[in-house]
């Protein structure tokens, strides 16, 4: 069976430094972070008191949609439906002669509506059973993101939301990929969205110690592959792509950003939260994400690394990068943009696929910013930052979540 190819004509970001595309990549760019104190809650007791928060969103100053259905949605899923809205309305895809029955939409997110189960669960115990929400359940599920964009968008093809963890875009962009190539759809809507940054989120990923603690230089503290990194920075927004068979994109005159051209995925097997040391996991995705691309690993020009600022982490991919490249490997351009976001968990890949769109079209690789020194076992060239100019024609995106799920997707030129 002959495979489609399939095209990027539309993307989209909701993050902590904007949700205009072009402005957002020229903040990172120019090495500014989106890391702050911590506003919605007073944090003034926990031992983290900073995030990549997103400031006074307001979904309605992005798109148009009704205020009551609003109220009905969780924070994670307005940042979906506002990141669709643009990537959406950037490609035109729905604005020609489409068919629904062919257009779906595949959301990831690693935890879903925190901020609805802590509202509603202080309601339970202070003011009774009786008085919970009748929207709790479908405000707070994982799939009410995809759920609202079919809804709202009127789309019949297939929908799913997948909950890896910080995995969960990728592979949500990826399945999407799979089925546009096999013929099952012609449009996807494809990403992830996350809003974490809430009371639990910060006290529970804290307690485990995956956090950064420096809250008095909160624009200091996520810093990937860096010999002083402490942890990872939580933050919250949303990523998106629109994903169109690339011949119906081409006949349309669809202005085309990139191509997917290949996605890998594997499982570590091994632990809950811990990656495999040497990343042999992470490497066997990368090598699938190659070879579904007909790719020799010489042939990747830039690497958006998972690149978390954690001490296990970034070790454990720059091992795996190293066996999977080779010799490569110290000529390739890698780098992680959660310097500037920090972590946006089941986003992140969302976000940073996105990112690889716009290094494709500015042939830039982004930098990793505050790296100093590299820490033990990161030995490759991580852009420390300043921006450069790299031809880029082949890019990949690694993004690996707790329960050792492993999703590479490798986006390339037109």
């Amino acid at each position: 069976m002959s495979r489609r190819r399939v095209a990027v004509t539309g993307s989209s970001v909701v993050t902590s430094l904007g949700c205009e595309v072009d402005d957002v990549w020229k903040a990172i760019c120019d090495g500014k972070s989106g890391v702050s104190l911590i506003e919605r809650f007073d944090c003034s007791e926990f031992r983290v008191r900073f995030a990549g928060e997103i400031k006074n969103f307001d979904p309605q100053a992005h798109m148009q949609i009704d205020g009551k259905a609003l109220r009905r949605m969780d924070r994670f899923v307005q940042f979906a439906m506002v990141a669709c809205d643009k990537a959406i309305r950037q490609s035109d895809v729905l604005g020609t002669s489409f068919d629904p029955y062919r257009c779906g939409v595949i959301i990831g997110s690693g935890i879903g509506g925190l901020d609805e189960i802590e509202s509603q669960h202080s309601r339970l115990f202070d003011r009774g059973p009786e008085r919970i929400s009748a929207f709790m359940i479908p405000k707070l599920i994982v799939n009410a993101a995809s759920g609202n964009a079919a809804v709202h968008w009127g789309l019949k093809g297939p929908s799913s939301a997948i909950a890896t963890a910080c995995a969960s875009a990728i592979h949500s962009i990826g399945n999407a990929f799979r089925l546009i190539q096999g013929g099952y759809a012609d449009i996807m809507i494809a990403g992830g969205t996350e809003a974490g940054c809430t009371p639990m989120g910060i006290a529970g990923f804290a307690r485990m110690n995956a956090l950064s603690v420096r809250n008095e230089s909160p624009g200091e503290a996520s810093r990937p592959f860096d010999k002083d990194r402490d942890g990872f920075v939580l933050s919250e927004g949303a990523g998106m792509l629109v994903l169109e068979d690339f011949e119906r994109a081409e006949k349309r005159g669809a202005n085309i950003l990139g191509e997917v051209t290949g996605f890998g995925l594997s499982s570590d097997g091994l632990h809950m939260t811990q990656p495999d040391e040497n990343g042999e996991g992470a490497g066997r995705a990368m090598k699938a994400a190659l070879e579904d691309a007909s790719l020799s690993p010489d042939q990747i020009d830039y690497i958006n690394a998972h690149g978390t600022s954690t001490p296990l982490g970034d070790r454990a991919e720059s091992i795996a990068i190293r066996n999977v490249f080779g010799a490569h490997a110290d000529s390739m351009a890698v780098s992680s943009t959660k310097g500037h976001l920090g972590h946006l968990l089941g986003a992140s890949g969302g976000v940073e696929a996105v990112f690889c769109l716009k290094a494709i079209e500015t042939n830039t690789a982004p930098p990793t910013i505050n790296f100093v020194s590299a820490g033990e076992g990161c030995d490759l060239d991580y852009i420390p930052n300043e921006a450069r100019d790299v031809k880029i024609s082949h890019t990949l995106k690694n993004s690996f979540g707790f329960g050792g799920h492993n999703a590479c997707l490798i986006i390339s030129a037109v």
